[in-house]
């Protein structure tokens, strides 16, 4: 009965030691910041959006290609 209880004791210690050291485990953090993107105004509606998202036509930009014809039509 005392052999199981010691086995039981490394089992469980071995359990914990294991769950702690993945908890240290960290992901490196990335080399380059996040890039931060201008946001801009649709000329019709006026929601902000990225600028990558933006539809741009003669210096205007526009949420969705709608208004972009609403605009200039």
């Amino acid at each position: 009965m005392l052999k199981l209880l010691i086995w039981l004791a490394v089992g469980l210690l071995a359990v914990f030691w294991f769950r702690a050291a993945k908890r240290k485990q960290v992901a490196p953090p990335s080399e380059r910041p996040p890039e931060v993107e201008n946001m801009v105004r649709c000329q019709v509606c006026g929601v902000n959006l990225p600028r990558s998202e933006a539809i741009m036509s003669r210096g205007r930009f526009y949420c969705s290609p709608e208004h972009k014809q609403q605009d200039h039509g």
